[in-house]
């Protein structure tokens, strides 16, 4: 666990949405927070919530990216597999290819198994009628058949890397629902959680109103009539 954010956060993090997390970080002036490509690859919502262990995948070479560098000590890939601490989230940089599958059935197993939270990926998962039944949560673009080798080779581990056109750190907070992932610098995490989690709270009180008839106007923004009203209502235990 990074040190710098609290359980508590990363426990507010898992009921904010990732919509509400990009407007957190727009209004801190971070708007290259999104992924374009990883969603649930089971095709169901799978809430995703850890800090980032990177793996960064270079092109394949023919005389590099051979079956034998499967089982090479120096393969970046499975080191990762038993490196990765319990918790976090797996982040490949596939470099968005989507002829190569950077895992399958048994690395995911093993994931599982590990205790870690889930993977965000930038290229395909293959093995998808074994992956999915292992209920490890996954967010690519979607399944394909050759391995990692095919057109990738595994090349280093907790670096700086790309994924899904953003920029990842090791350490930084990962968050994923139905919308896609998101990325969390990890110095903003505690912050963004905290008023994050306020901002769900406020917008299930406009919900609300909304669906008694009220307008959004003066109430989404709020003025300060909404603000009171608001204000009462948390006093009142924030009734249905």
């Amino acid at each position: 666990m990074t040190a710098d954010v609290s359980e508590e956060s990363l426990e507010l993090l898992k009921g904010v949405s990732t919509a509400t997390i990009t407007m957190q970080l727009l209004k801190r002036g971070i708007r290259a927070c999104s992924m374009v490509g990883p969603k649930p690859f089971s095709g169901t919502e799978e809430r995703l919530v850890g800090p980032a262990y990177t793996l960064r995948c270079a092109p394949m070479r023919e005389d590099i990216s051979t079956p034998a560098f499967l089982g090479a000590e120096d393969n970046a890939q499975k080191i990762a597999i038993e490196e990765i601490p319990a918790g976090h989230v797996l982040v490949i940089d596939g470099r968005g290819e989507g002829r190569s599958g950077v895992l399958g059935d048994i690395l995911v197993a093993r994931l599982k198994i590990r205790g870690v939270a889930g993977v965000v990926s930038d290229a395909g998962v293959r093995d998808a009628a074994g992956v999915i039944p292992v209920g490890l949560p996954i967010y690519c673009p979607g399944a394909t058949a050759p391995p990692n080798i095919t057109w990738l080779t595994p090349a280093d581990r907790q670096v700086r890397i790309g994924c899904g056109g953003v920029l990842v750190d090791p350490g930084d907070i990962i968050v994923a629902d139905g919308d896609g992932a998101v990325v969390i610098p990890r110095n903003l995490a505690n912050d963004v959680a905290r008023d994050g989690a306020e901002q769900e709270r406020f917008e299930r009180f406009v919900q609300l109103r909304v669906l008694q008839g009220q307008p959004t106007k003066g109430l989404y923004p709020p003025n300060e009539e909404s603000l009171a009203a608001y204000r009462q209502w948390l006093e009142d235990g924030e009734p249905e």
